[in-house]
């Protein structure tokens, strides 16, 4: 084989971090743990609730950065739900069971 190679399957996951995470997944991370650490050293948690509180940031940053299959992870999906629901579609069809308006007038003259 003179200078030609195959490209691997899972080059996409060469560009990830460790993977399987991108930059903005590992900042959504660390703004979630960067404030529970701030919520920590700020509230003394003496009963569950004020524990599941300060815990709250991270919680919610581990599962929006949490693999998912067929996705990148939680945030992905999340974000892919949203636009497929919020844009506006129009489904153009040309297929081999529609005839186009003006190949029909062209066909009837």
């Amino acid at each position: 084989m003179k200078n030609t190679y195959l490209i691997p399957a899972n080059s996409k996951r060469s560009m990830l971090i460790f993977g399987l995470f991108a930059p903005i997944d590992l900042i959504i991370f660390s703004v979630g743990a960067g404030l529970t650490v701030i919520l920590m050293l700020s509230f003394q948690a003496s009963t569950i609730n004020d524990v599941f509180m300060v815990l709250t940031p991270l919680l919610i940053s581990t599962a929006l950065v949490l693999p998912v299959p067929n996705h990148r992870n939680v945030w992905t999906l999340a974000s892919n739900v949203y636009h497929f629901l919020s844009n506006r579609r129009t489904y153009f069809w040309r297929g081999w069971c529609m005839i186009n308006g003006e190949e029909n007038k062209n066909r009837t003259k």
